[in-house]
C-alpha cells in the first residue's frame, strides 16, 4: 500500500535522503529463524526477493535473548544474523521483526 508523503523533516546531521522524493518504509513481522545448533551458535536467515535502492538501513527486532545484525546487503536483500546474548545459552527457533528505511 502507498501513501501519499507531503512533508518529509530530516533531521539535522543526519545523511540526506538517497532519492529525494520519496522516503521507502518496509516492515516484515514474524519473520521465521532456525534454531540454534547449539550453545553459543549463531542462526543465519537470509531475507530475499526485495526490491530496495542501493543505500539504506535495517532494523531488527530479535524476539528472544539475542544480538541481531545485518549482512550481505544488496538490492534485493540481506541477512539477519542472531547471536545467542550469552555464549551458554542456544537459541530457539523463532521469529524476527524487520524494519527497512530508505
Amino acid at each position: 500500500m502507498s501513501l501519499p508523503v507531503h512533508t518529509i523533516d530530516v533531521a539535522p546531521g543526519s545523511n540526506p535522503l538517497a532519492q529525494q522524493d520519496r522516503v521507502l518504509v518496509a516492515l516484515l513481522e514474524g519473520v521465521a529463524t532456525a534454531a540454534g545448533s547449539g550453545a553459543g551458535a549463531s542462526v543465519t536467515t537470509p531475507i530475499s526477493g526485495l526490491q530496495l535502492p542501493a543505500s539504506y538501513a535495517v532494523q531488527v527486532t530479535p524476539n528472544q535473548d539475542a544480538v541481531a545484525y545485518v549482512t550481505s546487503k544488496t538490492a534485493t536483500g540481506f541477512n539477519v544474523v542472531l547471536n545467542p546474548r550469552l555464549a551458554a545459552s542456544t537459541l530457539a527457533a523463532g521469529t524476527v521483526d524487520i524494519s527497512i528505511f530508505a
